[in-house]
């Protein structure tokens, strides 16, 4: 995870995000619908000499449907990172075996974000930023609180580009 250990002298973390909690909405519902039909299976079995193999086997796939499609999710959603610093926006993210992608503030000429209808809702939406450079665009779907962060973060660019406009002096 992205933490102050990793950051450079001077740089503090100012905001870390997760994505935001409905990309696992679906895979929990999944899992509710998994467990119920795995317990109306398990009712259903008739009483005969095979039931217990053919209950094992009815709990054995929902095991394997409830980490496959549920658990990997989930690790997906809790091991990714958005991190806004003094100096950077950092994205973390991988179960495994981790990747990162770091912009500098002092780069970044541009931030909007956009939400739907549901999105609004849910307080949620997708950032969108642009940067001098050979990646030109960032867009970053289900922050939490968009509005929020992109303040944020158009504040940090402010100050960072102060900071640097001091030091050159």
């Amino acid at each position: 995870m992205a933490g102050d250990g990793d950051l450079s002298e001077g740089e503090h973390s100012v905001l870390l995000l997760h994505p935001h909690w409905k990309t696992v909405l679906m895979p929990f519902l999944l899992l509710v619908v998994v467990v119920v039909v795995a317990a109306v299976l398990l009712v259903i079995i008739p009483h005969n000499r095979l039931q217990g193999d053919e209950r094992i086997a009815v709990g054995v796939v929902a095991l394997l449907v409830a980490i496959i499609w549920t658990g990997v999710p989930f690790l997906r959603w809790r091991t990714t990172t958005y991190e806004l610093t003094t100096r950077r926006f950092r994205l973390r993210s991988g179960i495994l075996s981790r990747t990162g992608r770091d912009f500098p503030l002092v780069r970044i000429s541009d931030i909007s974000f956009s939400a739907g209808p549901v999105d609004r809702l849910l307080g949620t939406g997708r950032l969108i930023i642009e940067s001098a450079g050979e990646h030109g665009q960032l867009v970053v779907n289900e922050i939490p609180d968009v509005k929020k962060v992109q303040a944020t973060l158009f504040q940090l660019v402010e100050d960072e580009q102060a900071r640097l406009a001091r030091e050159d002096r």
